[in-house]
């Protein structure tokens, strides 16, 4: 699994992927959190500035998905 990404819109593709593979019951929570986290933290900025989601990848994910990864990597 890649965890940099340049292009913004492949970035949100693979959160979105691992998200909608979660909550159709492919994969684990636990996985699910592992991933994500690793994603976030090579990506830094390009997903979170200053606490906020990027607003580049909003559009990609919706409420639904970011609200997942919101709860992942604030807890």
């Amino acid at each position: 699994m890649r965890t940099v990404y340049r292009n913004p819109k492949e970035l949100a593709t693979c959160l979105k992927d691992l998200v909608d593979n979660y909550l159709e019951f492919l994969i684990s929570y636990d996985d699910l959190e592992e991933k994500v986290r690793k994603i976030v933290s090579a990506n830094g900025d390009r997903v979170y500035k200053d606490g906020i989601f990027s607003s580049k990848l909003y559009p990609y994910l919706g409420d639904e998905r970011v609200e997942i990864i919101n709860n992942i990597v604030n807890n």
